[in-house]
């Protein structure tokens, strides 16, 4: 049987392990994740179809097809009525910052196509699972700042001269536009979704990778690449998210939305029931679940993803749950709707991101 004659079902995905300078051990000693390796990781890749990097299907008629195929093959099914595209647009990731993360840029869709080469760029968020006492984080350039003192505190390093410094608290989440120069850490737990990218701009004289220093000419060249591509008036801020009780002590909160994606956390000591239109990656944050769509059944653990078609159109998960819904959402059905329904005011909404 060819992939393009299954009926899809909630897929479970291989795991990027990305063992950067800046992790540790938080996200499996903290989060309960299991089946990374045991040395220092500082991001796991859960959803990803990013060239050369794609999930592989693990489980079911699918199993050994990457994330990318079964795009190819079921793109309607997978994202939704009307869609198309190349590539599963949406990203995302469990971040350790044991230590701090290096202070860096992503370039938007315009900068991303006319700089980069890429189709795209990357916006993203950061919903913040865990932080300890007094962490912060570097978002957005101070107002005032010219190009040229920018310049010259990035090149000596001077990041809290030029940049604003933030709290970070658990449970807040913050919506960060491409161009937006930033970092957080150390110790803080992260989950992050953003836009299908890797494109990236660094400040830092060393490599995230190995911590390997960086040539003066190439840091050069990095600032001037990131000076290209900053929007210095991106002062984004963190936000508790908008919550619509479900009934029953339950919660649906909504973290982040905008046209690229949309993040919700949803609570419940009993069963959650889930109907959908688009595709939904699920993350589970807290103690292991099972998850029922259609005729498939399974159990989804600490700190582990499931990718649930948009066919699947209805998930049940049991209770306790603790879980993170994330999607490419449509947003006058998906976000508003439910929102103004609620009570919350346009202006409330569209300070979820990018004037949702």
């Amino acid at each position: 049987m060819s992939g393009r004659d299954v009926r899809l079902y909630p897929l479970r995905l291989t795991v990027t392990a990305k063992p950067l300078v800046f992790g540790g051990h938080a996200l499996a000693r903290r989060l309960g994740k299991t089946g990374i390796p045991d040395w220092s990781v500082a991001e796991t890749w859960e959803c990803s179809d990013v060239a050369g990097l794609s999930g592989v299907v693990t489980e079911g008629p699918l199993a050994g097809r990457s994330l990318r195929q079964v795009v190819a093959d079921h793109p309607q099914d997978l994202m939704g009525a009307g869609w198309s595209g190349r590539c599963f647009p949406v990203l995302t990731k469990f971040i350790d910052a044991a230590g701090s993360l290096p202070v860096h840029l992503h370039a938007d869709d315009e900068a991303a196509r006319r700089l980069e080469g890429q189709r795209n760029g990357k916006t993203e968020a950061w919903h913040i699972l865990d932080a300890a006492p007094g962490a912060t984080a570097l978002c957005g350039v101070r107002e005032g700042v010219t190009p040229g003192r920018l310049r010259a505190a990035l090149q000596a390093q001077d990041f809290d001269a030029v940049l604003r410094r933030l709290p970070v608290r658990a449970g807040e989440t913050i919506y960060v536009p491409g161009g937006t120069p930033h970092s957080f850490g150390p110790d803080t737990l992260v989950y992050e979704i953003e836009q299908t990218s890797d494109i990236q701009q660094h400040a830092m004289r060393w490599r995230m990778e190995d911590g390997s220093p960086v040539s003066d000419a190439e840091f050069d060249a990095n600032l001037d690449m990131l000076m290209r591509q900053v929007h210095p008036e991106s002062r984004p801020d963190f936000t508790p998210g908008l919550r619509i009780a479900l009934g029953d002590g339950a919660e649906r909160v909504f973290l982040c939305a905008s046209p690229y994606f949309a993040l919700e956390r949803w609570t419940s000591a009993g069963p959650l029931r889930r109907s959908f239109a688009t595709a939904q990656i699920l993350s589970n944050v807290g103690a292991p679940v099972r998850v029922r769509s259609g005729d498939w059944e399974g159990e989804l653990g600490r700190a582990q993803t499931l990718l649930l078609p948009a066919s699947c159109g209805e998930a049940e998960i049991t209770g306790p749950a603790d879980v993170l819904f994330s999607c490419l959402p449509d947003l006058d059905r998906d976000v508003r709707a439910p929102l103004l329904e609620a009570g919350y005011s346009r202006r409330h909404i569209a300070a979820l991101g990018a004037g949702s």
